[in-house]
């Protein structure tokens, strides 16, 4: 079997969430990994495990163990569906599905930032899990100047086995159908 470890790459309200859950639904025997779940698992059941400041290690923690579960134990395709716009951090990860034998996939969302502004302003969403600013507005900010600043924000079709770019909406489908043929083949196809 041919599986495949998808991993989504954007910035907030991109649709990284929605996509991966739809897929999820489509693409047999496949789970989500997402951190914010984690994040508010650990801040619902385990808030003082919590670190005020500095890097949430236990997040970290806990979602590498679910994945190394899901890659060690079963025989699931993985969809990743954090922002993973950090160029190392990234290749890091595409590295670790390789060298478990997975088909690398990068979704690469790069939606309008006025669209992701409009998403934000209309978003119920918790601002509980963010810890380092205050909003979701703030986390954008904070992405745009990143693209700005580091251009290995983008992917590039050199880092994954298959790079799929989802710039707008009506994209979605086109990309969850060209995931599907691509795990539907065997390894190298």
């Amino acid at each position: 079997m041919n599986r495949v470890a998808v991993i989504t790459v954007g910035k907030t309200h991109s649709g990284k969430t929605t996509f991966a859950k739809a897929l999820e639904r489509q693409l047999a025997n496949a789970i989500v990994v997402d951190q914010d779940n984690h994040a508010e698992i650990l801040k619902t059941y385990y808030p003082v495990l919590v670190p005020k400041e500095g890097a949430n290690a236990i997040k970290y923690a806990l979602t590498q163990t679910i994945v190394d579960h899901a890659v060690d134990q079963t025989d699931c395709h993985v969809i990743s569906c954090n922002a993973n716009r950090n160029r190392q951090g990234r290749l890091k990860l595409l590295d670790f599905y390789r060298s478990k034998g997975f088909t690398t996939i990068l979704v690469n969302f790069d939606m309008a930032d006025e669209l992701l502004e409009t998403r934000i302003d209309q978003s119920g969403r918790d601002t509980s899990i963010l810890r380092t600013v205050s909003s979701f507005h703030d986390v954008l900010k904070r992405q745009q100047a990143e693209s700005i600043d580091n251009p290995g924000v983008t992917p590039t079709p050199d880092e994954a086995d298959y790079l799929i770019h989802v710039a707008n909406e009506q994209q979605v489908e086109a990309a969850i159908s060209d995931i599907i043929i691509i795990a539907s083949r065997g390894n190298g196809s």
